[in-house]
């Protein structure tokens, strides 16, 4: 059986995150697969990890202070800046030379590196026999900067997965004088349910990492202009992370509190019961490579709505089909088409079972092909 080491950051919450960990059950029937993850955040992964599937952390006592420091500076505090300083230094020291040491040692038959700074110390440092596959999961949301730091990356390269067509055929072109191939997989739905919403009660949902780029302020708003309207509907966010109290203080300053809950990281178990109470999805990212959670809505059966400054929302919805994509992050307009289809339970059902047939398209046996026909070649 080969070996095959999935370079990972951390395995926190988060959809990269996820990925990485449904990726690494799925192949584990066929391949001894390992997860090296630089930072140990929690005491256990936040995503259920097969047994078979071997963990190692090469970070246990640092952790990425981002934050921190941001709120040091934000808040003009000189020994805290300083005392935050230090263990930036320190753990991006450690990153790299702990990183790069384990890459030397590897002796994988199969590395997939999930991470451009991981990409160039595999490219660099590993051995001339590994297969090395990168795994770009974020969209470059027309930053040129920031695409041509994933292909300066994948010069070292033999394959660079793209988790969406449009991405495969932007990175072809930039590395057509490159040996690293471009090729589409998409991101894996884990869960295909057997039970669907009937999409009767009055829920709206939204699930993800409460970050700036996931847009939650703005779904705030959005959902305060159709509590306007329709009082007697609810929403459920589903998620944690940098922005929670700013979501949950424009909650309170709104006064929706009654009428919006934000439940933080959910286990998969309470996230597939909140969707099969729910009748319409909302997402409001600003930007967005996949959009798995839109695929776990439709499994449900549920009717998405989404901005379609969320690249991958794009390549999933079609409007009146199996959802709606709003122009502009236009609020008043997605507002309206949430309230239209609120008063449309026939609409609702119908875009609702087109959904549940897109969401067959990704399922654990469909994406598995794809990956067994890349890492046998």
């Amino acid at each position: 059986m080969k070996k095959l080491t999935i370079l990972s950051l951390h395995l926190g919450y988060g959809g990269i995150e996820r990925s990485v960990i449904s990726l690494a059950n799925l192949l584990s029937d066929i391949y001894k697969v390992e997860i090296l993850s630089v930072y140990k955040l929690y005491d256990t992964p936040a995503f259920d990890i097969d047994s078979r599937v071997e963990v190692s952390y090469l970070i246990e006592n640092h952790k990425p202070n981002r934050e921190e420091w941001k709120n040091a500076v934000k808040k003009l505090r000189p020994i805290k800046f300083i005392r935050e300083s230090y263990e930036a230094i320190v753990t991006l020291f450690l990153r790299k030379k702990r990183t790069v040491n384990a890459i030397k040692k590897l002796d994988s038959d199969i590395v997939i590196s999930t991470r451009d700074i991981f990409n160039n110390w595999l490219g660099e440092h590993g051995r001339k026999s590994i297969l090395k596959v990168a795994w770009e999961h974020n969209h470059h949301h027309g930053n040129e900067k920031y695409a041509e730091k994933i292909v300066k990356s994948c010069k070292g390269m033999d394959y660079l997965i793209l988790v969406s067509d449009s991405l495969r055929s932007f990175y072809k072109k930039q590395l057509k004088d490159s040996k690293c191939k471009c090729v589409y997989i998409p991101n894996i739905l884990d869960n295909v349910p057997d039970v669907l919403s009937d999409l009767t009660e009055n829920r709206l949902v939204s699930v993800g990492r409460l970050s700036r780029e996931k847009g939650y302020d703005d779904l705030i708003e959005v959902f305060k202009l159709v509590h306007e309207i329709r009082p007697s509907w609810r929403l459920d966010i589903i998620g944690d992370g940098a922005q929670k109290n700013l979501v949950c203080d424009k909650v309170y300053q709104y006064g929706l509190s009654d009428f919006c809950v934000v439940h933080g990281f959910q286990k998969r178990g309470y996230i597939d019961d909140i969707l099969n109470k729910s009748s319409i999805y909302l997402m409001t990212s600003f930007t967005e490579s996949f959009g798995l959670v839109l695929i776990e809505a439709m499994s449900h059966g549920i009717p998405c709505i989404a901005f379609d400054s969320a690249e991958g929302a794009n390549d999933l919805i079609v409007n009146d089909k199996n959802g709606y994509l709003i122009s502009g992050r236009d609020k008043q307009e997605m507002a309206k088409v949430i309230v239209k289809l609120i008063d449309d339970k026939k609409l609702r059902d119908k875009l609702g079972k087109n959904g549940r047939q897109t969401s067959l398209r990704y399922t654990k046996e469909m994406v598995k092909k794809d990956w067994v026909k890349l890492l046998k070649r």
